[in-house]
């Protein structure tokens, strides 16, 4: 009964939401994505392939998509919705999987939404990139696994602050990022909440509620040294004087030495027990300490709250916008869509794939085990076969 009630509540929300896009890269995906022209005169542009990939899941749960195929190479490719959308007093949801079957050491994995009017053929990241009002995704390069949250505003580009782990491992993953018209995000991998929090607080974007009065500094006599020497102690007499070494009093001259042939005998010299360096008097707490000074904070005039944060007037299109030094990422199962239902089946199908291509991992890794040791076992009765039939070389490779 609650399988039913569960499903029916899914099927009402789904009929009343809007998918803006969805795309899992079947049929003919050419006339629906296009490959810029970015950095192909200098050679650097990398080529894409839909497949499967090595490992997969097949009937219903087989994902093919976009894949990477060259390496150090800078891929630039787009599609757009069938008509632009605003998200003004709406959700936003943005779903998409990713699977880094070459074991990715370094390179993006993250989407783009772009406002539309984009030249899909002049699409480029870089210094120059095209604007774009959000970034999502997975970045990887050596041990820092991250998961991108970038808002445009203003023509600049503001990061989440907070650190959202990705995923590493070489198998299928959906990454879901949702925008709420309160000004909230959250963000979802294999439909998992990963984090969430205000727009406002977590992204950069405004200017600070309260800054440092600048009509305000500290006190010339305000004193903040905690522990200062003690008065009451004095150097000792001589203190300056102890050495830091000595001769060695145990030492003694060699029977054998002879002054005019080794020179004058001189007695090595050890660390001066009594020696303990450079005198500092002992501290004590400063009964003239008034604590820390703290800037006293006002409003700040150049803040203003923004409820729309969230909101962009246009989106026209995804974008993949990537550098990778090694290739094989494979992105599939695009929702852009008001409803984080609409993501759901592709978040399952995701799911289930994962299971497969690890089930097929496994098997091939064991496969290629026993192979090993099959070929180490041929070679070893090999060279003992050699070794009976000819017991020269052996007692040659003894010598």
């Amino acid at each position: 009964m609650k399988l039913i009630v569960a499903t029916l509540l899914c099927f009402i929300a789904c009929a009343y939401s809007t998918v803006h896009f969805s795309d899992s890269l079947s049929g003919d995906w050419e006339s629906r994505w296009v490959t810029s022209s970015w950095k192909k005169d200098s050679g650097e542009a990398g080529a894409f392939k839909v497949t499967a990939g090595k490992y997969h899941a097949d009937g219903d749960n087989k994902i093919v998509g976009l894949q990477t195929t060259q390496d150090a190479r800078f891929y630039a490719i787009s599609a757009k919705f069938k008509k632009a959308f605003s998200n003004k007093d709406s959700k936003l949801v943005v779903s998409y999987s990713v699977k880094h079957e070459q074991n990715i050491d370094c390179g993006g994995g993250y989407i783009k939404l772009l406002p539309a009017g984009l030249d899909q053929a002049d699409f480029k990241g870089g210094a120059s990139e095209s604007q774009y009002n959000i970034m999502f995704g997975p970045d990887i390069c050596g041990s820092t696994k991250k998961t991108h949250v970038i808002l445009n505003h203003g023509g600049k580009n503001h990061l989440v602050k907070k650190n959202i782990p990705c995923e590493g491992d070489e198998y299928t993953h959906t990454y879901t990022l949702v925008v709420n018209p309160d000004n909230t995000y959250e963000v979802y991998i294999d439909g998992e909440k990963k984090e969430s929090g205000s727009i406002e607080e977590d992204i950069p974007i405004l200017p600070e509620k309260k800054i440092k009065d600048p009509s305000k500094s500290k006190p010339s006599d305000w004193v903040d040294e905690r522990m200062i020497d003690d008065p009451a102690e004095k150097k000792p007499e001589g203190y300056d004087d102890i050495p830091a070494e000595i001769v060695d009093p145990a030492a003694k001259k060699p029977d054998d030495w002879d002054d005019q042939l080794d020179g004058e005998w001189e007695a090595p010299k050890i660390s001066n027990p009594d020696f303990k360096g450079p005198w500092s008097a002992k501290k004590i707490d400063n009964p003239a300490y008034k604590g820390e000074w703290e800037h006293p904070m006002i409003d700040n005039p150049e803040y203003k709250a923004d409820p729309t944060l969230y909101k962009y007037d246009s989106f026209g299109l995804v974008g993949l916008d990537l550098w990778q030094v090694k290739s094989g990422s494979i992105f599939s199962n695009f929702v852009v869509s008001d409803s984080f239902d609409d993501a759901k089946p592709a978040i399952e199908k995701a799911n289930k794939a994962r299971e497969a291509e690890k089930k097929q991992k496994e098997a091939k890794d064991e496969e290629d085990r026993k192979k090993r040791e099959e070929e180490e076992k041929a070679k070893k009765a090999e060279e003992d076969e050699k070794k009976e039939s000819d017991p020269e070389s052996e007692k040659k490779e003894d010598l």
